[in-house]
């Protein structure tokens, strides 16, 4: 059975080598569709999906998403990036073309509750999430030998007031230069500014309420003490701003007066797990695209 799994992972892997995707934002304006599939068409790509989306045509900012074949890619999209620059230019864009067969390497930072992070794990081993679980970092050594069953290295770096400091510049180093993006999957610490700007659009934290709402500590005790009647969760990426970031994707479910707080917290970690696997999932899939404190999720 696990070597039919593999087998169908790699024929999947297979099939899409020579597939990349491209992302593009700039202000909108007349010809920017014509122009970069015809530009895809000149060097040989064949459009396998496309989707675009205007703030405003007149004025507004435009974003573009496109996934393309291109015949020997790994020897042909350095050419094909230096080429499309000319193009860029004359729009403004800001742009990245990316090669799908080059799964994203993630890190998931979590502290005591594991169930987004059990969730993660779970599509990863099912290929339901086409990524690379690099490492797991924690500041509790609970789920060291649950973690490291997957085969994936568990780093214990415990963090108090004093050591944070120290704390953030070993998990640094850990993660090196190879990691894409950071997965906060319930990290019950607050990341400074200078952790921030070393993965600036690529840190995704799940908060445990339906931002704005309850912003902080103690959401699931904030919205009981308020009556709420709907509870959620949201992915976002992090910024300096607590729980300020561009918001990823949410969900909510009806509460009543009946439910205390514990029961608030176990329906809330399904909305959890499910809002934050979605997350990842687009992110790692090139679907994202960050304006401001917006995203546009294609």
């Amino acid at each position: 059975m696990e070597l039919h799994v593999k087998n169908i992972l790699n024929a999947a892997h297979t099939t899409h080598a020579n597939r990349a995707r491209m992302l593009i934002s700039c202000p909108d304006g007349p010809g920017i569709v014509a122009t970069v599939s015809r530009f895809l068409h000149e060097h040989g790509a064949n459009i396998v999906q496309s989707d675009q989306y205007t703030m405003d045509p007149e004025g507004g900012m435009f974003f573009m998403r496109v996934e393309f074949d291109l015949p020997e890619l790994d020897s042909s999209l350095p050419g094909l990036e230096q080429d499309f620059g000319q193009v860029a230019s004359q729009f403004n864009m800001d742009w990245t073309i990316t090669n799908v067969s080059r799964k994203k390497k993630l890190a998931i930072f979590v502290s005591k509750e594991d169930h987004c992070l059990v969730e993660l794990l779970w599509q990863w081993q099912a290929g339901d999430l086409d990524a690379d679980i690099a490492m797991v970092i924690s500041n509790h050594p609970d789920m060291k030998e649950y973690v490291e069953s997957f085969g994936i290295p568990y780093h214990h770096v415990p963090v108090t007031a004093d050591t944070k400091a120290e704390a953030e510049r070993r998990q640094l180093e850990l993660i090196g230069s190879e990691i894409d993006v950071i997965i906060l999957a319930r990290y019950m610490q607050i990341i400074s500014p200078k952790f921030i700007e070393h993965y600036r659009n690529r840190i995704i934290n799940i908060h445990h309420s339906f931002l704005p709402a309850f912003v902080g500590g103690k959401p699931y005790a904030q919205a009981y003490n308020r009556g709420v009647k709907i509870i959620g969760a949201t992915a976002h990426y992090v910024t300096e701003e607590l729980d300020g970031g561009p918001i990823i994707e949410q969900d909510v479910q009806r509460v009543s007066h009946r439910d205390d707080v514990n029961e608030l917290k176990r329906i809330g970690r399904t909305i959890e797990r499910v809002v934050l696997a979605r997350a990842v999932k687009w992110h790692v899939e090139d679907r994202i695209l960050v304006h401001e404190n917006k995203t546009v999720v294609f």
